[in-house]
């Protein structure tokens, strides 16, 4: 896998039944090697390691309605009292972040209410609050410290 512009850590990888696997912190299982798997767990590393969010209450592909289609966020980070507070969106590192990507995770976050949004390739990060009504979106230099 390639290099990406968030810290390195040391993955634990298996190959089974032909495919290579990474082991997720947050689920606690072994998942797919795909390149966007590859974005999200070294994101979460970095949210961890870097950044001191709390493992529990980070929630990795959970479910959530859309125009009544099941979907799913890549990571969800709550606050202490439960609430959605930071929605972050990853895609390949091939993939360019264009408005599509910012505005699939501002669909998603239409259900969730996250007071941050987070879309990622590995290469490029961005950082934003949402506002309501098709207001534009404040952009922040970096992620925000969990407090």
């Amino acid at each position: 896998m390639q290099s990406l512009n968030l810290p390195e850590f040391e993955p634990k990888i298996i190959k089974e039944s032909g495919k290579y696997r990474i082991f997720d912190l947050i689920r606690k299982k072994y998942v797919v090697l795909t390149p966007e798997e590859w974005v999200r767990q070294h994101f979460i590393h970095y949210m961890l390691k870097a950044l001191n969010y709390p493992k529990s209450l980070i929630k990795v592909e959970s479910g959530l309605k859309v125009n009544a289609l099941q979907k799913r966020s890549d990571i969800l980070v709550h606050d202490r009292e439960g609430k959605a507070w930071m929605l972050v969106e990853c895609k390949s590192p091939e993939i360019g972040l264009d408005q599509k990507a910012f505005n699939q995770a501002s669909v998603y976050n239409m259900t969730v209410g996250a007071k941050f949004i987070v879309v990622t390739n590995g290469m490029l990060h961005y950082c934003f609050k949402p506002f309501p009504g098709g207001q534009k979106p404040e952009f922040l230099d970096g992620l925000p410290e969990y407090h």
